[in-house]
């Protein structure tokens, strides 16, 4: 390195590290770009000297000198603010700071709200949760489950109200003061124009619609439950298989199949779910803008919070556990590692009695540009997302859904350790071509064609997962909703009710399946979520791979429950 690019080197670490109210990436941004708008997240100052009550106080009485839109969670305000704004707010507590004052400073940190987007059957087998089904009856009865994604299919038989081979299931049907909400901004719009045959369940109808189909598909591996009585299976799983015949370099359309079921099952089928929708399942270019695929971090905090205030802060727990398979890239100049707002919050909420269950991230091969130019791609470490960056939470990695300890970790899967060092990501779970609920947008992709079936066995039939970055823009005409109906008046109009997907998204939601079903039957673990997360991390299986990898290996429920 020549001494130039050491001086530079040196002198950007240095403005790196160096105390600002406004954060990097925020702070670059914002240069020369004086009338443009930014999503902002304010922490205020917990030690002004009239409390954060006193600090509300002056935040509405500047938002309606500037008429600006703001919400708050906790200590958090959120709003969209100028580049002359975020100056002149981060100015103001700077001048407290430097003259000894930090008492009068309203703010403390200013930063962008980041986007966040979703990380993307055999795998009921894979974690034993079949043999624990079983043997101990571990189906998640009498446990609430949050979701918080792209919303659920309100409409989709594997939730509906029924009776199954496991007893009765009616995953959505919640009750108070817990409901289902939409913390994207559609929600806000999304009541005057909703179907009226939506099924009645409680909370923002929009909740429980999903155009996008991610969150379906996770929750359809946390719990529910279908079968057909038919002895061959019904055509109901969308398959797609990439076109080798063609040499056209953009034909990229795979080659779309259907496959006969028989019958499918969440890892804890019994288990309530609460829709919590924080990542937009349509794009807006309204005032109330959103882009489909991707949430606010915001939105997450709010939802963190609204729980918070069901469980009245750990005094009564309503909702015993929580999903994320969702995340944004890590980056140190913002916060170090693991003390970001969304890190935060998750740590507050498990010590709580809340378990957090998050995806690991799909950045584990990533392609970058050389100096020369050229295209490359290769594995990286170091390359856990945020939220996994928890300590508390349970971040989950993805494997093979049926050969875990001949694959491996799954090449796509992020690694560890964090940025900081720590050990992560926790476990590893089935995550390729998971097989669960299709709605929206992943329902769509397969049309009204039928092929001839391709039958399967009931121990092919299993939970699901996610699939790495999933963004796209809702179609014209796209429908809000449809009624719920069979699986057999489905197949009349040539529609499937399940389809495949991969990524850590998917893996998640099996380690939430099972913690769900682990506490339905070890009921004193309740309300424990750090001896929970003990139990499963000490009665994981080893495949055998660097720590940075596989955590402390796959996910084994059967073990976990033998083990208590």
């Amino acid at each position: 390195m020549t001494d130039d690019a050491y001086e530079r080197a040196r002198m950007a670490m240095r403005k790196d590290m160096m105390r600002s109210i406004v954060t990097e990436p925020l702070l670059s941004r914002i240069q020369g770009r004086s009338r443009e708008q930014f999503d902002v997240i304010i922490e205020l100052n917990e030690f002004y000297r009239d409390g954060l009550e006193g600090a509300l106080v002056v935040v509405e009485k500047q938002a309606k000198q500037w008429k600006v839109r703001y919400s708050s969670v906790s200590n958090y305000v959120f709003a969209r603010l100028s580049a002359d704004r975020i100056r002149r707010l981060a100015a103001d507590s700077q001048e407290h700071n430097s003259a000894n004052r930090r008492n009068d400073a309203v703010v403390y940190r200013i930063w962008e709200d980041s986007d966040i987007a979703v990380t993307l059957t055999r795998s009921l087998t894979t974690v034993k949760a079949d043999a624990a089904q079983r043997s101990f009856h571990a189906l998640g009865q009498g446990i609430v489950w949050a979701v918080l994604d792209s919303g659920i299919d309100g409409s989709h038989v594997h939730f509906a109200e029924k009776q199954s081979v496991h007893g009765k299931i009616d995953t959505l049907a919640i009750r108070g003061p817990v409901e289902h909400r939409d913390y994207t901004p559609d929600g806000e719009v999304f009541a005057a124009a909703v179907d009226s045959s939506v099924p009645a369940r409680g909370g923002a109808p929009s909740a429980l619609v999903d155009r996008l189909g991610h969150g379906s598909h996770v929750s359809g591996i946390i719990a529910g439950h279908w079968n057909t009585e038919e002895k061959e299976g019904l055509l109901v799983v969308g398959t797609e298989v990439r076109d080798v015949s063609t040499s056209d370099r953009d034909g990229d359309k795979p080659i779309v199949a259907r496959e006969a079921l028989t019958s499918i099952s969440g890892v804890a089928p019994l288990a309530k779910l609460v829709s919590l929708k924080v990542i937009a399942d349509v794009t807006r270019t309204d005032d109330h803008k959103q882009t489909r695929g991707q949430g606010k971090v915001s939105w997450v905090l709010r939802a963190l919070e609204d729980i918070q205030r069901w469980n009245q802060y750990g005094r009564r727990l309503l909702v015993h556990g929580v999903n994320m398979s969702v995340g944004y890239d890590f980056d140190p100049r913002w916060f170090a590692c693991g003390q970001s707002p969304i890190c935060s919050e998750v740590n507050r909420l498990v010590k709580s009695g809340v378990c957090v269950v998050v995806s690991a991230g799909n950045s584990g091969y990533s392609s970058y540009i050389t100096g020369a130019g050229v295209e490359e791609s290769s594995y990286r470490s170091l390359s856990i997302t945020d939220p996994g960056n928890a300590e508390l939470a349970i971040t989950v990695g993805s494997t093979h859904r049926d050969m875990p300890h001949t694959y491996g970790v799954s090449y796509f899967s992020s690694r560890g350790p964090t940025g900081d060092g720590r050990r992560k990501p926790d476990l590893l779970a089935p995550g390729e071509r998971i097989r669960s609920c299709a709605a929206g947008r992943e329902r769509e992709r397969f049309g009204h064609d039928t092929t001839t079936p391709v039958p399967v066995s009931d121990a092919e039939a299993g939970a699901v997962t996610t699939a790495p970055g999933m963004t796209a823009h809702a179609p014209e005409g796209t429908t809000l909703s449809e009624p719920s109906e069979s699986a057999e008046r489905a197949l009349e109009r040539g529609m499937v009710l399940y389809c495949e997907q991969t990524g850590t998204s998917m893996a998640a939601p099996h380690v939430s399946g099972a913690a769900a079903a682990f506490l339905s039957v070890r009921t004193e673990f309740i309300g424990q979520p750090e001896r929970v997360k003990a139990l499963f991390l000490m009665n994981a299986i080893d495949l055998g791979r660097e720590p940075a990898f596989q955590g402390h290996g796959l996910l084994d429920l059967m073990k976990t429950l033998q083990a208590v």
